[in-house]
């Protein structure tokens, strides 16, 4: 077994008095990835915002390659590893790619060459500025940006949405070679329930602030009763996703 990189023990997590995540625990070895599925509202952005440092921990602990991280700061997590993909595409809109990509650079394994490799969309647009690319080569950029920070640990929040099938699918084959192929662990937040359980190797449901199923992807895409319990929603509207780069 690898061991373990991300830790959740005993999670309670909210805004204010208001607690949205409560008795979360999970992990995730090196190299793993984890699928979090649930429908609209349940928790799943508070939960990738809590390991980030973002939202208060009222309770529980978070552990990160060996080390309690739960009062540590959220720009020192980004430091130690923690990488975060936001669904809002924060691209710097008046520096070109390139300057987008190499702003926050760490050294590691993710280069400009690398990057551009895995998105040859990026080095076609390299001189490009950042307000000039579609909705879905800004989120490329997004996800580029933060692999040239070289994390051990990838947290995607809905990567998809809204994208153009053509970009979808590169997005996917990306997202899966970094996986498989360069051990990067993830862990995905995505609507489309069946994308993301063909994505990871592991699944957890949220429901009402809690975990209320987890099982491996490939046993949970086969669980069509579980699925059309806790992700209805998500499953019909999977065939006819065209995303908002094309009107419905």
């Amino acid at each position: 077994m690898a061991e373990t990189l991300l830790e959740l023990k005993g999670v309670r997590a909210g805004y204010g008095e208001a607690v949205v995540l409560d008795a979360i625990a999970l992990s995730l070895p090196a190299g793993g990835s984890l699928a979090v599925l649930g429908r609209n509202g349940v928790g799943k952005t508070t939960l990738l915002l809590t390991v980030m440092g973002i939202v208060r921990l009222m309770r529980g602990s978070i552990h990160f390659d060996g080390a309690d991280i739960s009062h540590v700061p959220a720009h020192k997590r980004a430091h130690l590893g923690l990488g975060w993909v936001p669904q809002e595409r924060d691209v710097f809109p008046s520096l070109t790619v390139e300057e987008n990509l190499t702003v926050a650079a760490r050294r590691g394994r993710w280069d400009l060459p690398a990057v551009y490799a895995l998105f040859p969309r990026l080095r076609e647009r390299r001189r490009n500025m950042g307000n000039q690319l579609s909705g879905g080569e800004q989120q490329m950029l997004t996800i580029a940006r933060t692999l040239m920070t070289n994390p051990s640990v990838l947290l995607l929040d809905e990567p998809l949405e809204g994208l153009a099938p053509i970009i979808v699918e590169e997005l996917t084959a990306a997202i899966r070679h970094m996986s498989r192929d360069e051990g990067i662990a993830l862990v995905l937040v995505e609507q489309h329930a069946e994308m993301a359980l063909g994505l990871t190797e592991e699944a957890i449901i949220i429901e009402r602030g809690q975990i209320a199923h987890r099982a491996p992807s490939a046993k949970l895409l086969d669980d069509r009763a579980a699925l059309d319990r806790y992700v209805a929603l998500q499953l019909d509207d999977m065939h006819g996703h065209n995303g908002r780069d094309h009107p419905h």
